[in-house]
């Protein structure tokens, strides 16, 4: 099989070929870095490649193979890369800061110890803006990382490196965190899927600058590779006191469903987004169609929840401004929009932090009556299609100006509850920009919503679609 072929064959098809040594583990690393090798220049995917370490491992994994009572783990030899702003044992994490840049972990974060486990193989770490403060990628040590469909545009954030590394063929699965949406949106502006757990399921060690918001999860080309992740990965560790209690869930099980009987719910704006692109909102809502077509008793709604912006974004940026406030000295080191966060952040009253909790606590009440009687929500994924490179935050959407985060109102709810959301690939925009669409489930359900993104994905597949680098 040709290198170029095996950068695009899923984590299944990879691992399956493995197994039955149809290819090598060595041939699969090093075709995806050798793609890596004349594609992520343009790109920027990543901030820290492993290559030595990588070629060695699948060496490893190559006599594995050999041997007579080898059990290979369900990942075994599939190559994977880990943001960086997840710890890696042995291999520098910078947090996308100058701040951080000589920062050498002693230990794995619970899900790359677990990615190993299973077989896969590190390639390195992908790019993300400081702390993760942006919904977009580019930072003042690595610089900024390219939308593989729109070299002038970003791809998201802040697990932009993941994006365009899978979006692109530079490995087929990549661990992404989400405290606002950070893996939601770039699956939505690189063309990929992105699914983030119920908060607790993938556990998180060490905890990050919005601990309370912040979830780790995949990014995939496919659900089912997503599936085999959440299979490896999911399950309580000592070091996240938040973690959940395992589940007998087989998360690969459960994509085979389908979507019969379910009660849908689809709202374009959740009654409180200050604008969505008309792209953006015609391609959610054909791609809404498909969900009827399949079963689902779908209702339009307007939820006529409040917004709970305000008590996110002090959550949010109240423990990355803490996190900070120690280097406001090294203001050279930190980008002018985050420090003048942290500023604001600081000049609040001492009570902000604790009454936006309660704010936090009030505003779960209304999702939960919700999903009394709906087990999904359905919403665009972004209110805006992938905007240009090196902006933090867009000032407008099809002319309408926007406040600063006004362009998320979909994803950053759902780090407040907690729940699980997935975003699946819905179409492009007439400029040829992917078009997310969002899944929502009830807290603590993530199967159903996996298996409504897989059949989604049989209805509408996006697989074949790729960027023309």
């Amino acid at each position: 099989m040709a290198s170029h072929d095996l950068c695009w064959l899923s984590a299944a098809e990879l691992a399956a070929l493995i197994r039955r040594k149809k290819v090598s583990p060595v041939e699969v690393v090093d075709a995806v870095l050798d793609r890596i090798e004349k594609v992520d220049p343009a790109l920027n995917a990543y901030c820290t490649l492993t290559a030595e370490q990588a070629r060695a491992d699948a060496k490893a994994a190559e006599r594995v193979l050999g041997r007579r009572s080898a059990k290979p783990g369900p990942l075994h030899g599939v190559p994977f890369s880990v943001k960086d702003l997840v710890i890696t044992k042995g291999v520098r994490t910078t947090f996308g800061t100058p701040l951080y840049r000589d920062n050498v972990p002693t230990e794995d974060a619970p899900m790359v110890a677990r990615m190993k486990a299973a077989g896969a193989i590190m390639l390195g770490k992908t790019n993300t803006p400081t702390l993760g403060w942006i919904g977009a990628t580019h930072n003042l040590l690595f610089g900024a990382t390219r939308n593989p469909w729109d070299l002038e545009r970003t791809p998201g954030g802040s697990s932009g490196g993941a994006s365009a590394a899978v979006a692109a063929g530079l490995g087929p699965l990549a661990i992404g965190t989400d405290g606002g949406g950070s893996i939601r949106i770039p699956a939505a502006f690189a063309g990929i899927y992105g699914f983030k757990p119920s908060i607790g399921r993938i556990p998180i060690y060490p905890w990050s600058a919005a601990w309370s918001l912040s979830h780790v999860g995949p990014m995939t080309r496919t659900v089912l590779d997503a599936a085999l992740v959440m299979n490896v990965s999911a399950g309580p560790d000592e070091r996240d006191p938040h973690s959940l209690p395992a589940q007998r869930t087989d998360y690969v099980k459960a994509v085979r469903g389908d979507l019969k009987g379910l009660r849908v719910a689809w709202s374009v704006d959740l009654g409180f987004a200050d604008r969505v692109d008309p792209e953006v909102a015609a391609a959610c809502a054909r791609a809404v169609k498909a969900f009827r077509e399949a079963g689902a008793r779908v209702d339009e709604v307007n939820p006529g929840w409040p917004s709970p912006r305000d008590a996110w974004l002090l959550i949010f940026c109240g423990g990355i401004a803490t996190r900070l406030e120690a280097y406001r000295h090294r203001r050279s080191e930190i980008e002018p929009g985050l420090y003048e966060l942290v500023e604001w952040y600081l000049r609040q009253p001492p009570t902000a932090y604790v009454t936006a909790w309660f704010d936090r606590l009030q505003w779960w009440q209304h999702p939960r009556a919700f999903f009394e009687k709906y087990d999904l929500l359905l919403t665009p994924t972004t209110a805006c299609p992938a905007f240009a490179l090196n902006l933090d935050n867009p000032t407008e959407i099809a002319g309408t100006p926007i406040p600063s985060y006004g362009w998320i109102p979909f994803t950053y709810p759902f780090n407040l509850t907690g729940q699980p959301a997935a975003s699946v690939p819905c179409g492009f925009t007439s400029g040829g920009l992917p078009i997310g669409l969002q899944i929502v489930g009830r807290r603590f359900d993530d199967a159903t919503v996996l298996r409504a993104s897989a059949a989604f994905e049989r209805a509408r597949p996006w697989a074949g679609e790729r960027p023309a680098l």
